[in-house]
């Protein structure tokens, strides 16, 4: 049974399935699926997934997001863990074990292949992904401010 938090936006359309659970201020857009039948979904606080996203699970691998995360839209999730403060461009896909440590922004369309660990504060570009610098101070007020807007938007849609 889903736990979410009554401080929590799920858009209509949104399919989740089985063990999964949701902090407050997080949200959930359009078209997501968040499907944690082999394993368990934990999404932190302030974390919002847009439009069209897939999390899933393996067994053994749990899918694990942590607190002011904004995952793009069209973004597969797989069995990973994310940080707090990251930033998860559009229709990156990232594997089974892979981790992404705090502050780190992963870049549109970038694959993280299974079991590759990304060291905090790191962007990542490419296919297979690859760091390609460190985060700045600019880039992680660029990330909390991404989810504090979808707070906001959230706040809007409710309201309408």
């Amino acid at each position: 049974m889903p736990k979410i938090s009554e401080k929590a936006y799920v858009t209509e359309g949104t399919i989740i399935v089985g063990d999964f659970s949701m902090g407050e201020y997080s949200s959930l857009w359009y078209g997501t699926i968040a499907r944690a039948d082999v394993d368990s979904i934990s999404i932190g606080s302030y974390t919002n997934i847009q439009d069209g996203c897939l999390i899933h699970c393996s067994g053994g691998f749990p899918a694990v997001l942590g607190d002011y995360v904004t995952v793009g839209h069209g973004v597969v999730l797989h069995g990973c863990k994310i940080g707090n403060n990251c930033l998860i461009g559009m229709g990156a896909i990232i594997m089974d074990g892979a981790e992404i440590g705090d502050y780190s922004i992963i870049g549109a369309g970038a694959l993280i292949t299974q079991g590759m660990k990304i060291e905090p504060g790191s962007v990542v570009m490419g296919s297979p992904g690859k760091i390609v610098r460190r985060t700045t101070e600019e880039d992680k007020e660029a990330i909390k401010n991404s989810a504090l807007h979808y707070v906001e938007l959230a706040r809007e849609h409710v309201a309408l």
